[in-house]
């Protein structure tokens, strides 16, 4: 989730000022532009509103847009795009909560597309007192949001060894985990963890092996931000319900930054698409199968020059399909 560039609106008041990754692939991928009908359209990752913005210049103007963040920067950014729009309405929730989020506002099986851009947004990484980045320093916290959960602070001072290994090696797919817990666990033991810079001292330290152009902390503090803010769980909770929100014809649009977040979405894709499994040969037709979604086009990454302009961009992947 990076957020979002600055784009011409008519209420000249209301400005970006960081960069949303495959920002107008997106928007094309859930079908706006065709939507001739009042439609409806849920953004389960709000972030700085990017991609909320465009499709609602995009949008019929009669359709309707949900935004949901649980980040409460975020929030106040959204709140400021709905008292200038008033199709436009944010929860703060996780989007771990899509199926009930949909019931409340009375939209179940009614939704035309849902977009998920998935991770870390442009300012947690630069706003140094969100504790996300290893590369300004500020207290250890890494929470989207900061009224509840344990902080990354709490977490490295209090995990077992072997919990830490089995983290950094799970969701930040490091080889050197075990060596890495080894030594967060021995500092911490006459210094606890308070400041991201400390964490990512102690990594570096730790790490034999630095990959050319890539921080070693990398690994370390995604796993860490992964596990605290639950992130994985919460996308396969949003992926098992897209299907009871989305109306038939209905579009789920995904962008995922890490190898893990693009596992799941293309599992899922891959699994909704291919229907039930049956014995290999059986006579069946298609419409037999249960098939639940088909696959919208092949997986797209940004071009090399929105990679010029946005380097953050380089890892993101989007996905599409569209419900039967």
């Amino acid at each position: 989730m990076s957020a979002d560039q600055n784009m011409s609106t008519q209420d000249t008041s209301f400005e970006y000022k960081h960069v949303t990754v495959l920002l107008n692939e997106a928007v094309d991928a859930m079908g706006v532009a065709k939507d001739t009908h009042e439609a409806v359209y849920i953004d389960c990752t709000f972030g700085r509103g990017g991609h909320s913005k465009l499709i609602l210049q995009t949008a019929n103007p009669k359709s309707r847009l949900i935004g949901i963040d649980k980040d409460d920067r975020a929030i106040e950014t959204a709140n400021e795009l709905a008292a200038n729009d008033g199709r436009f309405k944010i929860v703060k929730d996780s989007f771990a909560q899509l199926k009930q989020i949909a019931t409340d506002e009375g939209l179940l099986g009614q939704v035309d597309a849902i977009l998920m851009d998935l991770g870390v947004s442009s300012p947690q990484l630069d706003e140094a007192d969100r504790g996300f980045s290893f590369m300004n320093d500020g207290p250890l916290d890494m929470r989207m949001d900061t009224s509840s959960g344990i902080s990354a602070a709490q977490w490295v001072n209090e995990t077992d060894e072997n919990t830490m290994m089995h983290t950094f090696f799970d969701y930040g797919e490091e080889k050197f985990s075990r060596r890495i817990a080894k030594a967060i666990c021995e500092h911490r033991e006459t210094s606890p963890f308070t400041r991201t810079k400390e964490l990512a001292d102690v990594v570096a330290k730790a790490h034999p092996k630095w990959q050319k152009g890539k921080n070693p902390a990398t690994r370390i503090f995604q796993a860490i931000r992964i596990k605290i803010n639950q992130e994985l769980d919460d996308l396969e909770q949003a992926l098992a319900d897209v299907l009871d929100v989305l109306k038939p014809g209905g579009r789920l649009v995904v962008i995922s930054f890490h190898s893990l977040e693009d596992r799941i979405v293309k599992r899922f894709i891959k699994r909704q698409c291919k229907g039930d499994e049956l014995p290999r040969g059986l006579p069946v037709f298609d419409q037999d199968l249960n098939q639940t979604m088909k696959m919208q086009g092949k997986a797209i990454k940004p071009t090399a020059h929105e990679i010029d302009i946005n380097p953050r961009s380089r890892s993101a992947v989007m996905r599409a399909a569209v419900k039967l």
